[in-house]
């Protein structure tokens, strides 16, 4: 049976941790590779849920789908992160139906963004979305919500200030840099990893600080240089790290490791460095704050910058969820009206087959008996009856549920579940 509503059985739900309640340290316990999220994926489909969508961004992990109780796709998320039930449990949220309806649409909007108007986040649904429907883990429910979400993120961006001005973790990044390192073009400037972040962070660099001898470092050079190539940086190779380091004013870090990839061991240092940590999990070990002169900023404290450009974004809060409303309102009443088909279509049968019985009887009954004008005057009655009964179920004040119930049990009918 393909559940594509809400229904009595099966509900919809949104469950994970965000930057709202859990630090970045418990974030990366929960934080899912592309491994890892193919294989939930994989567990997911043998473990019969039906529709399922994953996003694992430096901000949140979440999960999107269809359960009969949301510890079915919580256990998921343990199963393949480093994450405990006990950790979900004191940062998480979990939402049902409307309420999770609200959320996806609110993340996907930029509204539930580390830094209000960060539109990056609708990419990831997308792609997650279209990771999941290639393994069949997606009904007519989700992927309605999907485009529905993705419609309301263009409107914003397009009838709205949500999003305007340079504001974002990369351009967060920068601003810091040149708010507290002194003579940033001559300053030597060291980025390890080609993380998106990363790569925003170069982009910003390049443009804003005028230092025209950034370097780049990669595990992988052949990364290194695609990126490089774009931004005219300097590549370097991964053992020359330690070296660089040391000559370096600021290093920012964005490798995207499950482990820490900077620690104080590597860290031969004489002058004062500032590092970035852009990554989830973190990427530069704690111990580094033992050695003097050493500054090391999270992303988390980088999200905490507001200046009169994230202000001025909040005046258009009320316009994106106006939005939101209007496209979410023609979401609920498409699934509304996916829901009551089925009942609709069962009601509309079982008064044909009274009608049939009906004409059978004063076909006998009746001489002259006028089929073809009986016929047309029953279908016409039908279909009054059938078209109140469904724009009573279109109301939005109508308990839906309760109704197609209520509906089923007097006409004592059974609608098709294909």
């Amino acid at each position: 049976m393909e559940n594509n509503n809400i229904s009595r059985h099966h509900y919809f739900y949104a469950v994970g941790l965000s930057y709202r309640k859990a630090d970045a340290e418990i974030r990366g316990k929960f934080s899912l590779g592309n491994t890892a999220k193919t294989a939930l994926l994989e567990q997911a489909k043998q473990e019969g849920i039906e529709s399922l969508v994953v996003i694992s961004t430096c901000n949140r992990t979440e999960i999107y789908g269809y359960a009969q109780h949301p510890y079915q796709l919580i256990k998921l998320l343990c199963d393949n992160s480093q994450g405990t039930v006990e950790e979900f449990q004191r940062v998480a949220f979990v939402y049902k139906n409307a309420e999770a309806i609200d959320h996806v649409f609110r993340v996907g909007s930029g509204l539930d963004s580390q830094i209000l108007g960060d539109f990056e986040i609708i990419s990831q649904i997308k792609t997650s979305f279209s990771e999941s429907k290639s393994l069949g883990l997606t009904n007519a429910f989700m992927e309605r919500l999907v485009n529905s979400v993705i419609q309301a993120s263009k409107r914003i961006k397009n009838e709205t200030e949500l999003s305007s001005g340079a504001t974002s973790v990369s351009f967060a990044s920068v601003q810091y840099i040149m708010n507290n390192v002194a003579d940033i073009q001559n300053k030597n400037i060291l980025l390890f990893g080609t993380g998106k972040i990363g790569r925003n962070t170069c982009e910003n660099l390049v443009k804003h600080t005028k230092n025209d001898h950034i370097i780049l470092i990669n595990r992988t050079r052949e990364k290194a240089e695609q990126v490089a190539g774009k931004f005219n940086l300097i590549v370097k190779d991964y053992d020359l790290l330690p070296l660089e380091v040391a000559k370096a004013d600021v290093l920012v870090v964005a490798t995207g490791a499950p482990m820490p990839t900077i620690d104080k061991d590597i860290l031969e240092i004489n002058k004062p460095l500032l590092i970035l940590d852009l990554s989830i999990p973190k990427n530069v070990h704690s111990n580094v704050t033992e050695l003097e002169g050493v500054t090391v900023i999270h992303l988390d404290d980088l999200s905490k910058i507001t200046d009169t450009t994230l202000e001025n974004r909040k005046k258009h809060i009320p316009a994106a969820e106006a939005i939101i409303e209007d496209i979410k309102g023609e979401f609920t009443d498409w699934t509304t009206a996916r829901k009551f088909a089925p009942t609709i279509n069962a009601l509309k049968e079982k008064l044909n087959t009274i009608k049939d019985t009906e004409l059978n009887f004063q076909r006998k009954k009746i001489s002259n008996f006028d089929e073809e004008q009986a016929e047309i005057i029953s279908q016409r009655i039908i279909h009054k009856i059938t078209t109140h009964f469904a724009n009573h179920l279109k109301d939005r004040d109508t308990m839906v549920d309760e109704s197609i119930e209520w509906i089923e049990k007097v006409f004592q009918i059974e609608p098709s579940s294909k």
